[in-house]
């Protein structure tokens, strides 16, 4: 090759390129990924993904949800919420969903589908521990994804819960460590990736692209994984 083409393929190369050959298991790399936003803190909620689901009729939806956990052995991801929501009822017809990182700071994406299970109550309690008290309440207060009539009346309503669980008002006010116990309606799902994309923003769009896939099976309320088999892909 000349020495221009050598310069213009040079402009082409990656700072922080995919590792060549590609690494036989892409979650650490993932893993790399979201802690160093987590830890560089120069993106709000780092932890944010989006999460698509859809009907039993293949009808899609996709909303914003938080990343509360990734198994550094097997990339679940881990996340919450009110198990009579909308994206609960449609994880529930299909069992599977499809996920999506986006760190804009860093021009990365990480794109993850697969089946879905409810975490155990005990993985869902102790989260729900963690929790503040405003989140506790409203857990309580919250009919996810039901019509209400007004703000106000939303705001009645969580003063009822507050009433109906016997809770202290000016205590929770005050900061005081009030037991909240988690409601049977609300808890976690873990999604068990069986293709795992990482996405590396290029110049001239020629970006760095990699794509994993593994076999995934449901067994009783266990995973069961296989090895992962990667390749690259073009932009």
């Amino acid at each position: 090759m000349t020495g221009a083409i050598l310069k213009l393929l040079d402009k082409f190369g990656h700072e922080r390129p995919l590792p060549e050959p590609l690494p036989g298991d892409p979650v650490p790399t993932f893993r790399a990924w979201f802690d160093e936003a987590v830890r560089e803190k120069k993106q709000d909620n780092p932890n944010c993904m989006y999460l698509a689901t859809c009907t039993g009729d293949g009808r899609p939806s996709v909303r914003t949800v938080l990343c509360k956990a990734i198994d550094p052995a097997t990339g679940g991801i881990e996340f919450y919420t009110n198990y009579q929501s909308r994206k609960a009822g449609e994880i529930e017809q299909v069992w599977r969903a499809a996920i999506l990182f986006h760190w804009d700071n860093k021009d990365r994406q990480v794109r993850l589908e697969g089946p879905v299970m409810r975490v155990s109550g005990e993985e869902s309690d102790a989260y729900f521990r963690s929790r503040r008290w405003e989140s506790r309440l409203g857990a309580w207060a919250s009919d996810q994804s039901r019509p209400i009539a007004s703000r106000k009346e939303l705001l009645e309503k969580i003063g009822r819960t507050v009433d109906r669980l016997g809770l202290d008002a000016l205590g929770l006010l005050a900061g005081r460590d009030v037991e909240i116990p988690r409601p049977a309606h609300w808890g976690g799902y873990r999604l068990m990736p069986e293709r795992l994309e990482l996405w590396q923003g290029g110049v001239g769009r020629v970006h760095d692209r990699a794509v994993w896939a593994r076999d995934v099976r449901v067994e009783g309320s266990a995973w069961s994984v296989g090895a992962w088999s990667g390749t690259r892909l073009q932009p």
